[in-house]
């Protein structure tokens, strides 16, 4: 068994845990963080930074199973306890959510082959910082107070919004939380919406992935590390949904675009002072 293999696993757990939920990209981080560490061969890697978002989106499910069933239920029955519009988030996620799928699906392959390198994620990491500079700067009317409120149209325009995630480095959650934002939707029912929205797309890709791929896992030990890394996201991103809920209801998300531009400026600088070069 290769120690430093099992650390650098969890090491990659922590960076997914902490950044999936937060607008600067996950996918973006892991790439990086695989890079400077030497982590696994490409193919693995590429497989390990997909399904291991499972676990820091079965957080999500865990954190908000009570809501989330009576919104399931709303859609099945119209109606659940404790809900002012049960219906409209089940029917909400359903619209944001095709866009993602009919386009991730098709060029999937595409993306993961030409763009999971580190020059991309720091491109799309500093446009992303500076379109949070302008959404934040914007001055906004807010329309939708909790994630239940999202109207439909909203959902599809957030939904294609998220699309713009399938480039790594532009973050799945800094698309829909800033997205929603500037359509007019309350920084907590932004944050949430984004929470839930997360589901049917990181369950789908990572199942996807995992069935498309897994044959480059060759041992056990190859599943015990992308286990690791999972469970590792898991819980950290538990810790992280809890904190980030708290952070939107009381400040904005300057900070974040300011350490996306500055990470991607460093990776560009790296790359043409010492000829960084994406690993594999």
């Amino acid at each position: 068994m290769d120690i430093i293999l099992l650390i650098q696993a969890v090491i990659m757990g922590i960076v997914e845990g902490i950044t999936e939920f937060l607008p600067i990209s996950s996918t973006g981080y892991m790439i990086l963080s695989a890079d400077v560490m030497g982590f696994w061969s490409k193919d693995k890697v590429d497989l390990f930074v997909v399904v291991v978002q499972l676990g820091a989106i079965l957080a999500v499910i865990y954190d908000y199973w009570g809501r989330l069933w009576q919104a399931f239920m709303g859609l099945l029955t119209g109606k659940a306890a404790g809900m002012s519009n049960p219906r409209q988030l089940g029917l909400s996620l359903i619209v944001a959510t095709i866009p993602v799928m009919l386009v991730g699906f098709t060029f999937a392959d595409e993306i993961k082959t030409y763009l999971f390198n580190p020059i991309t994620v720091a491109i799309m990491l500093i446009i992303g910082g500076l379109l949070i500079f302008y959404v934040e700067k914007r001055p906004k009317t807010v329309t939708a107070c909790e994630a239940e409120d999202v109207s439909l149209k909203t959902a599809l325009m957030i939904g294609l919004f998220q699309c713009l995630a399938l480039i790594p480095g532009t973050s799945r959650s800094g698309a829909t939380i800033i997205g929603a934002l500037w359509l007019g939707v309350s920084r907590k029912a932004s944050a949430e919406f984004s929470f839930f929205l997360g589901i049917p797309v990181i369950v789908g890709a990572g199942l996807l992935d995992l069935a498309k791929h897994h044959e480059v896992l060759d041992s056990s030990e190859d599943w015990l590390v992308l286990g690791v890394g999972t469970v590792v996201s898991f819980i950290v991103a538990l810790l992280c949904i809890r904190w980030l809920v708290a952070w939107v209801s009381r400040r904005d998300f300057t900070i974040f675009a300011w350490l996306r531009i500055i990470t991607g400026v460093i990776v560009l600088l790296a790359s043409w002072l010492f000829g960084y070069q994406m690993a594999g």
